[in-house]
């Protein structure tokens, strides 16, 4: 299929640049056998059936945006696409020449990075003080690219889900950023229960497919991990005759990568799996998922589930009627 087939048309002013005050106060429309419904998030509780399942993604944002200097005074900026070691870790830079081995970026506190080589868009570095410490002072939050502003305290909290346990994500699992406290136990009180499992979100999330035929593009890598008490959640519910409801594309890819051969079972490690129209799932009964990108690897997953025309009618759907797009945007409740 030819990329171009998943464009469509968003005004600028649609992409949410800030969270609403409350998580739950976004919209939710629904794509399903009936057609396109204009809910509230908040109504989930309600469009759920007990003995269903919810699967989310319990990755945490790592503050993983750093700020440096060459020795020779130019501005650097490290955007880290994963910790590799103590003191190591993949990055993307942007400076005003290329970086090449052996550069040292000066950073806060004097904390010294070395780029070490390059694969790709990727920089190795290697760093002269534990990382992750580092990070949890100096580092800020990675918004981003279409958000237009510097991060903010009120990012630190709402850019990462209430259950966010596991750290290594780069970019948040944005459907997840919908929940609070009182849905969980509201679903929970309606015979909904819900499971983790872990996938950390890189930087390529946010990437185009740039290839003309998307047979030809190559997904990125991404660490997941379901383990067997998350396959076992899934066979109860399929034996009492629940779905299984996925929120996020991230779960999605990790769920259908632990079933690839047919079979569900524990996984664990990379999967560069790239699901587009065609692809047959094993696992996902619907899913809760935002607004994506045109012509992204996410808006195909969607097309893949809920077929690409139904799809992009409702984005133009949600175009007309103002609804708010991307990281901070509305969310869908998309069913085959």
């Amino acid at each position: 299929m030819d990329r171009s087939a998943f464009r469509y048309d968003l005004p600028t002013k649609l992409i949410a640049q800030k969270p609403l005050p409350d998580r739950t106060a976004s919209r939710l429309l629904v794509l399903d056998e009936g057609g396109l419904a204009d809910r509230q998030f908040s109504d989930l509780v309600y469009l759920l059936h007990a003995g269903d399942l919810l699967i989310v993604n319990n990755t945490r944002v790592i503050p993983a945006r750093l700020y440096g200097q060459k020795q020779t005074g130019g501005r650097v900026e490290i955007l880290l696409e994963r910790i590799t070691g103590a003191r190591s870790a993949t990055a993307q830079l942007k400076a005003s020449k290329t970086p090449q081995p052996g550069l040292e970026i000066v950073l806060a506190a004097g904390v010294s990075a070395r780029v070490e080589g390059r694969a790709d868009r990727l920089f190795d570095l290697s760093f002269d003080t534990d990382l992750e410490p580092f990070l949890e002072t100096h580092g800020e939050v990675p918004l981003p690219p279409y958000i237009n502003r510097p991060a903010d305290l009120e990012d630190v909290e709402r850019y990462q889900t209430i259950y966010a346990q596991e750290g290594g994500a780069v970019a948040a699992p944005t459907a997840g950023l919908h929940f609070d406290e009182e849905v969980l136990i509201a679903l929970h009180e309606r015979g909904i229960d819900y499971t983790f499992l872990t996938l950390h979100v890189g930087v390529d999330t946010f990437v185009p497919v740039c290839t003309e035929q998307i047979e030809d593009h190559q997904l990125h890598g991404e660490w997941a991990q379901v383990s067997q008490d998350v396959c076992d959640c899934i066979e109860k519910t399929r034996k009492r005759g629940g779905r299984v409801v996925a929120v996020g594309t991230t779960t999605v890819r990790a769920l259908e990568s632990a079933a690839l051969d047919g079979k569900l079972k524990p996984f664990e490690g990379e999967t560069t799996l790239f699901i587009y129209p065609g692809f047959q799932f094993r696992v996902v009964d619907a899913m809760i998922t935002n607004f994506h990108l045109p012509e992204s690897s996410l808006l195909m997953l969607v097309a893949a589930f809920a077929g690409r025309e139904r799809v992009l009618n409702s984005y133009r759907h949600a175009v007309s009627r103002g609804y708010r797009f991307f990281s901070y945007g509305d969310a869908m409740l998309v069913k085959p």
